[in-house]
């Protein structure tokens, strides 16, 4: 028995056949010559597949046209108006892909860091490459969606249960949490779950930076109905969005040049009580920060070049991230 063809398999067949027939094709050139269409089980079924396929190409704008025989009228055939549906050759200067270029490194997370370059590769493919080196120095750096978004919007969209391991803002606490995701909203430099907590069984809001671990889909799709009622979301976002605060972190001399320029306060070494011990020779800054866990993953970056003092959530948060680091290192040294 053949396999069944897939319904966007055989869309993108009927659109070749259609924009390389040299003149038209009748309903039975596209049932006998287009991947697909003897699937149907009887002519009225490929009546119905054929309108319908008609009806989402002219909906995703390709120019389909209906032609007759000018001596046979019932004679009708159909074709794509390739001028109508054919792209005008690209083409970019040295200048605009190097700013196409520099735009796509913005984006650092894998997945749209990944697609981004794909698309420079597409770019460079059809124009002339920029100098490198003129980028240098420009190149700016914006966050992507936190690991747990994109399972959580598949999830959002499949009205699927979700489990996940979460920290508390308010207290610190780890536990389980299981959730009927509602929908995924950004506020204040970061990324919200909002939606209906099992165990507590009323709405919540989760930020997504304080969700560790895999997120787990469980359960059918369509397992729970989103609410038509209005729901206090910014109020449920206020109690899940972190605390602003001050951090003090003790630098390195010449190290850590974006933390320096946002300190309030820059203090020496000689001024702190360890000026004897591992913070000699080190400034202590005062940064400002919205979002210790935000801060808590740029300081763990630099390295032994930053150390973070205060808050104690702080210093957890990065020593957290170090520990982790250094077990990934430890496992890739014992499988080499």
């Amino acid at each position: 028995m053949a396999q069944r063809v897939e319904a966007a398999e055989r869309l993108l067949d009927l659109v070749i056949a259609l924009t390389h027939t040299r003149r038209w094709m009748t309903k039975q050139d596209i049932r006998t010559r287009v991947n697909g269409y003897a699937d149907a089980a009887s002519d009225a079924a490929f009546e119905r597949m054929f309108e319908r396929d008609k009806d989402l190409l002219r909906d995703m704008g390709v120019p389909l046209i209906v032609e007759h025989d000018p001596a046979h009228e019932d004679d009708v055939g159909y074709r794509v108006d390739t001028s109508g549906y054919t792209l005008p050759p690209v083409a970019f200067t040295p200048a605009e892909v190097g700013v196409l270029s520099l735009a796509a490194e913005v984006w650092q997370d894998a997945t749209l860091r990944s697609s981004a370059r794909r698309g420079v590769t597409k770019l460079r493919a059809v124009g002339p490459a920029p100098d490198p080196a003129a980028q240098l120095g420009l190149a700016l750096r914006v966050r992507g969606p936190e690991p747990a978004f994109a399972p959580i919007l598949d999830a959002v969209n499949g009205r699927r249960v979700v489990t996940f391991t979460y920290r508390a803002a308010s207290t610190g606490q780890v536990t389980r949490r299981t959730v009927q995701p509602w929908r995924l909203l950004s506020s204040g430099r970061g990324w919200y779950l909002v939606g209906h907590d099992v165990d507590r069984d009323a709405p919540r809001a989760f930020r997504l930076s304080r969700i560790a671990g895999q997120v787990r889909a469980t359960g059918p799709t369509h397992a729970f109905d989103v609410p038509d009622e209005d729901v206090d979301i910014s109020g449920l976002v206020e109690v899940a969005s972190p605390r602003p605060g001050t951090a003090r972190v003790a630098v390195l001399p010449g190290r850590a040049a974006a933390l320096r320029a946002r300190a309030e306060d820059v203090t020496g070494a000689d001024a702190t009580p360890d000026s004897e011990g591992p913070l000699a020779d080190r400034d202590v800054l005062e940064v400002a920060y919205t979002d210790v866990e935000l801060l808590a993953e740029e300081i763990a970056a630099y390295g032994a070049s930053v150390l973070a003092l205060d808050p104690p959530e702080l210093r957890e948060s990065v020593l957290r991230r170090l520990r982790a680091i250094a077990l990934l290192d430890g496992g890739e040294a014992g499988r080499a």
